[in-house]
């Protein structure tokens, strides 16, 4: 999609900071973070959120979460614990129309957000 900022960021149009790339999906920091460790995990094609997905994207979606599990090890918190967070519409808080994992971690001992 032409004006989605997350499809901007994936093609080198805005700058953002990468952590890896691989085949269907990147990764990167979050500009405004919620936790020490903040990084969007997000697929290079334009889906809006999980209401969206088909079930021709069952292999994606599967892939989107073991990115998650890569990173969050690339990181080193994948042994102190790491949340994994995907909001699906303005109501649940999306601001970005395209799909993304939050992969949260960072804090240590003392978690600041529980769910």
């Amino acid at each position: 999609m032409d004006n989605c900022i997350f499809c901007k960021i994936i093609r080198g149009e805005i700058p953002g900071k990468f952590i890896h790339r691989e085949g269907e999906w990147v990764a990167f920091y979050d500009i405004s973070p919620k936790a020490p460790i903040h990084v969007l995990i997000v697929p290079t094609s334009h889906i809006e959120s999980i209401a969206d997905v088909h079930d021709s994207d069952g292999v994606l979606l599967g892939n989107l979460l073991l990115a998650a599990k890569k990173i969050a090890q690339k990181l080193k918190i994948d042994k102190s614990g790491f949340k994994l967070i995907i909001n699906n519409g303005k109501g649940s808080g999306q601001i970005v129309p395209h799909l993304h994992i939050h992969l949260l971690g960072g804090w240590g001992k003392n978690p600041e957000w529980k769910v």
